[in-house]
C-alpha cells in the first residue's frame, strides 16, 4: 500500500511507525533536553497565540474572516515547534501510542509529560511577561489589549464541561496536524499539513492548554487592578483543558491508530 505514496509522502502504516519510534526518543531525552525544549514550545505556542490575538483584535474584519484568518496566522506556533524543534505537551500526547506497544513505560510517558507540560508554562507565561513589558498589547489603540483581557476572560469563566470537549476536539486536530506533519519530506509538505488542522481548532474556538497558558497569564497583567481574571480562574480553565487535550491526542489519535496500524501487526506475529 505505501507504494501510493512514492516519494511524495509516508503511508499513514509508515507514519504510525514513526510515531511510535519518535515516542520512545521523547520519552528517553534528558531532564535538561526535555525541559528547555519544553520552555521552547511554550514561548512558540505563545507566538501563535500573540499573532492570532493580533488579526481577532481588527473590529472591521467579519466574524468568519477573523476567525479563519486568525486561525491560519495561530499555526505559527506548531510549526515552530516541528521544524524548528520543541517538545510541546499536546504533540507529546501521541506517546500514548508507544506506550500502548510496550516501548516505553507509565513512567517514562508520565515523566514526559509532567516535564514538558511544566516547561511549556515557564515559556509560555514567560513570553506573557516580556509582551507586557513590551508595551505590545497597546497597538491598535489598545484593542490588543482588550482582546486579550476579553479572551482571557471568557477562558477563566468557562464551564468546566465545555472547557473539557472543547480541549478533546483541540487536541483531536493538533495531534492529526502532527501526524499528517509526519508524512511530509519538505517543510512546505509540513506547513500545509500544519494549517488546516491548527486553523480549524482556532476558528472553531476550541481549548489548547498551552495557548491558554499564554493568554491568561497576559490578560492577568492587563487587566485594571481587581480585574476578574485570577490564578484561580487559570486552574479552572487549564485542568478541564488538560484532561480534553489528553483524551483527544492520547485515546482519539494515537490509541485509535495504534489499533487500526501497530495492533495487527503484533497479532500477525
Amino acid at each position: 500500500m505505501s507504494e501510493i505514496y512514492g516519494l511524495d509522502a509516508f503511508s499513514p502504516k509508515e507514519i504510525a511507525q514513526k510515531v511510535q519510534s519518535v515516542g520512545v526518543t521523547k520519552a528517553r531525552l534528558p531532564f535538561l533536553q526535555t525541559a528547555l525544549l519544553g520552555v521552547l514550545a511554550g514561548a512558540f505556542i505563545g507566538l501563535g497565540a500573540l499573532y492570532f490575538t493580533l488579526v481577532a483584535s481588527d473590529a472591521s474584519l467579519g466574524f468568519a474572516v477573523q476567525r479563519v484568518l486568525g486561525g491560519v496566522v495561530f499555526s505559527l506556533g506548531l510549526l515552530l515547534v516541528v521544524v524548528a524543534g520543541a517538545e510541546l505537551f499536546t504533540g507529546n500526547n501521541l506517546l500514548a501510542m508507544a506506550w500502548a506497544d510496550g516501548k516505553i513505560t507509565t513512567r517514562e510517558v508520565l515523566r514526559n509529560w509532567a516535564i514538558v507540560c511544566a516547561a511549556n508554562f515557564v515559556g509560555a507565561a514567560g513570553l506573557a511577561l516580556l509582551v507586557w513589558l513590551s508595551n505590545h498589547p497597546a497597538m491598535n489603540g489598545g484593542m490588543v489589549a482588550q482582546t486579550t483581557i476579553a479572551l482571557a476572560a471568557a477562558k477563566t469563566a468557562m464551564p468546566l464541561s465545555e472547557a473539557f470537549f472543547r480541549g478533546v476536539l483541540c487536541n483531536l486536530l493538533v495531534c492529526m496536524a502532527v501526524w499528517m506533519a509526519l508524512a511530509g519530506r519538505s517543510v512546505f509538505d509540513k506547513a500545509v499539513a500544519i494549517v488546516f488542522p491548527i486553523s480549524a481548532f482556532v476558528a472553531a474556538g476550541f481549548e489548547h492548554s498551552i495557548a491558554n497558558m499564554y493568554l491568561i497569564p497576559l490578560g492577568m497583567l492587563l487587566q485594571p487592578a481587581g480585574g476578574a481574571i485570577t490564578w484561580a480562574g487559570f486552574f479552572h480553565n487549564i485542568v478541564p483543558v488538560i484532561a480534553g487535550n489528553l483524551v483527544g491526542g492520547s485515546v482519539l489519535v494515537a490509541l485509535v491508530y495504534w489499533v487500526i496500524y501497530i495492533r495487527p501487526a503484533r497479532s500477525d506475529g
